[in-house]
Order: structure tokens, then C-alpha cells, then sequence
């Protein structure tokens, strides 16, 4: 069932003031002024006021970050390294995208900065420059002596293993070989 609902009141246009004694009706409506709205003046005050922030802008802002620990960084080069260096999986999503760049454009490999699969790996002490935002730490390699050469000695190489510390997840970030 449909109810039709009728305005009684006129509508502003509608409504015609009543003359003025002894005026004219032309001259009344002459003499006319518009009527100041109050809301619609209250209105553009309101307009011209300045906006409060959004709530979407502040709770997009990132909350404190974090930074990696030394001791975080550590670990993670202990474990990505491990005793004979890092595994498929670790090259293919623990490192940059600047390294697997690298590593595209290298005759050998650069996690490692060697030719062949070391004996032993050893991590150094890891320094942090939050300024920087990286975490550095000597990686050493070690290979044994060379059985087919009896006067060969066990060799060494080190290389620098930098990691970004505001990385999500933990990732190696870059290597540079000692020479």
C-alpha cells in the first residue's frame, strides 16, 4: 500500500510579504531585501574552517620500525652461511636483489667471493651504524690443504656481509670481497 504524503506548507517562492501601509505593491516589492539565513551563513563559516586530518593519514603512518640487533644479524649469518655456505633456498629469498643482480654478471660466486664450495665458515663480530641503517660483519672461509700438493697450506679469505636493518624479513643486502 503506497501513502502519498502532501506538504501543506508553501513553498518560499510562494509566500508574498504583506504592503506596507500606504505603499504601493510595486513599490513593496522593489524595496525588497533578501533575508540573511543564518544556517546558511553558519554553513560557510564551517566551510572555511581547516579540516582536521584524516583518520586514514595517521593510522597509515608507520609505527616505530624496527632495526635488527647485532645479535639478530648474527644469527641470521651464522644460519644463512652455515658450515659450507648458503643453500638454494637461502640465495633464492635470504638475499637483495642487488646481490642476485651481482651474482648474473660474476664468473664466480659472490655470497662467497670464491670459485668452489669452502671447508669451514666462520662469522666475525658484527657492528652495527644505526646512522647507516646496516649491520656489517668479516665473514672467513676456510679451505684445506690441497691433498695433491703436499707443501700447500690451508688458505683463508674474508669478505665483508652487510645487512640492512630496517629489512622485512632479514635479508643479505650486499658483499664486498676483500681483494
Amino acid at each position: 500500500m503506497v501513502v502519498s504524503v502532501v506538504n501543506p506548507a508553501r513553498h518560499r517562492s510562494e509566500i508574498r510579504a504583506a504592503p506596507l501601509p500606504g505603499a504601493s505593491a510595486a513599490a513593496t516589492k522593489r524595496d525588497m531585501k533578501p533575508m540573511p539565513y543564518v544556517v546558511g551563513a553558519a554553513l560557510v563559516t564551517l566551510l572555511a574552517l581547516p579540516a582536521p586530518p584524516p583518520a586514514r593519514a595517521a593510522a597509515a603512518a608507520p609505527a616505530a620500525t624496527h632495526h635488527h640487533t647485532s645479535d639478530e644479524i648474527a644469527r641470521f649469518l651464522a644460519d644463512f652461511y652455515g658450515d659450507h655456505g648458503p643453500t638454494r633456498h637461502d640465495r633464492e629469498h635470504r638475499t637483495s636483489q642487488q646481490l642476485k643482480d651481482k651474482q648474473q654478471n660474476a664468473d664466480f660466486d659472490v655470497l662467497l667471493c670464491a670459485q668452489n664450495t669452502p671447508q669451514d665458515i666462520g662469522i666475525g663480530t658484527v657492528t652495527v651504524a644505526q646512522s647507516a641503517g646496516v649491520g656489517w660483519a668479516t665473514v672467513t672461509t676456510h679451505w684445506d690443504a690441497d691433498s695433491a700438493e703436499p707443501r700447500t697450506e690451508a688458505r683463508t679469505n674474508t669478505f665483508t656481509a652487510y645487512v640492512r636493518l630496517d629489512s622485512r624479513p632479514i635479508r643479505l643486502d650486499d658483499v664486498i670481497c676483500a681483494g
